[in-house]
């Protein structure tokens, strides 16, 4: 493990570029919050922890953008914190150990990434400091499930959320609508589907779900045959597709002319396949789905005052998620500063990953991401008010 510390010019003390808005604050519930979390004395330096996997063959290229949206933010606003950033590793044991050292150290903790990584160490004694998670454990979010400890927050980019925020929202445009979900067999795809399937279900609606085939990326064309003929017997009210850009827009061209008029169809940021993909115009025009406002609102205040990282001449396959990530780099530090000098208290963030509500320091940590709703126009996903 190799852990370095972040030694720029006024890492503490120095102020930063200022500008921006910072959040609004409202008193929670009168509760004290524990010893270790009461709130840093807003003239002494925070000291945070950035624990990640930078040099894993998997999760490094994540890892990397994470640290660079975060880095990026603490640029901006660094007065008062100092950031060290540790290589945790993948095994889980070498990220607890890594987390233990970096506590002694640290006011707080950002990180770990890994979703196992962050399930262990939210089962494991250890949490003593604020410690804001960069993922999610396995079935969070799901009705019944145990809370974080009181210590931990988690504020992962999570894309079965998009797909309860999609089953809202599309819930709301068409009341008592029955819903059909496409899928095909990936596991995120799968988990997306489940996702807005309970989601649709918890208000009372009708749904079914059907699993397409494919091949290199590719919906089966015979089955594709089969859908819009099903279409034309027994349509739904709308469509949900857990799908990526590219078999959408396959989706899209085969159902063509099957009806007067298709079904509505939603989505989640899987659909937006970020700048500089070159798709033909007009292709998933109507299609709705959610993405965040760094990857949808170019002029929105936070995402204007952040620089972007920069772009390869050859977009590479999954260049939009590494900027999801970077985004998400950006509103982890924001985050954290916040809870460093206001644990204990409630408050609201309009960040570059969406309308954030964080609670932290009155009994289980919540929080909340509100994603940005898009309509495809000419080409392009628009945002549009929800």
């Amino acid at each position: 493990m190799e852990t370095f510390a972040v030694a720029m010019p006024g890492a503490a003390g120095q102020s930063g570029a200022t500008g921006t808005a910072m959040p609004s604050l409202a008193n929670g519930p009168g509760t004290t919050p524990a010893p270790d979390m009461d709130a840093i004395p807003s003239n002494a330096p925070l000291r945070v922890a950035l624990l990640l996997p930078l040099r894993s063959d998997t999760l490094g290229q994540a890892a990397a953008a994470v640290k660079a949206g975060f880095l990026a933010a603490w640029e901006r606003d660094r007065d008062g914190v100092t950031v060290t950033v540790a290589d945790t590793g993948d095994a889980t044991s070498d990220v607890l150990a890594t987390y233990a050292s970096a506590q002694e150290q640290a006011d707080l903790i950002v990180g770990p990434l890994g979703r196992s990584a962050v399930g262990a160490l939210a089962a494991s004694p250890l949490l003593r400091k604020p410690t804001i998670a960069l993922n999610t454990p396995e079935g969070y979010g799901n009705p019944g499930q145990s809370p974080l400890p009181a210590r931990m927050l988690a504020m992962g980019l999570s894309i079965e959320e998009e797909a309860r925020q999609a089953a809202n929202w599309a819930s709301s445009e068409h009341p008592g609508a029955s819903a059909l979900v496409l899928a095909t067999g990936t596991p995120w795809q799968r988990r997306i589907a489940a996702a807005f399937t309970s989601q649709w279900q918890r208000q009372g609606l009708a749904v079914k779900t059907v699993e397409l085939g494919a091949a290199n990326g590719y919906l089966n064309d015979p089955e594709l045959v089969q859908l819009r003929a099903r279409l034309q017997t027994d349509a739904p009210g709308l469509l949900f597709a857990a799908l990526d850009a590219a078999q959408a827009r396959q989706l899209r061209g085969a159902l063509e002319g099957a009806l007067p008029e298709l079904p509505p169809i939603y989505g989640t940021s899987s659909l937006n396949p970020g700048n500089g993909s070159n798709f033909p115009t007009q292709e998933l025009d109507g299609v709705r789905l959610l993405d965040l406002p760094w990857q949808l609102q170019a002029d929105h205040p936070a995402v204007m005052v952040y620089p972007h990282p920069p772009q390869p001449e050859e977009r590479k396959p999954g260049a939009a998620d590494l900027e999801r990530l970077y985004a998400l780099g950006i509103d982890a530090y924001r985050v954290a500063r916040e809870i460093g000098h206001h644990a204990g208290v409630r408050f609201q963030l309009d960040g570059v990953t969406g309308r954030l509500t964080v609670s932290f320091g009155q009994g289980p940590a919540s929080f909340e991401r509100i994603e940005q709703a898009a309509v495809y126009k000419n080409g392009v996903p628009q945002p549009v008010a929800p």
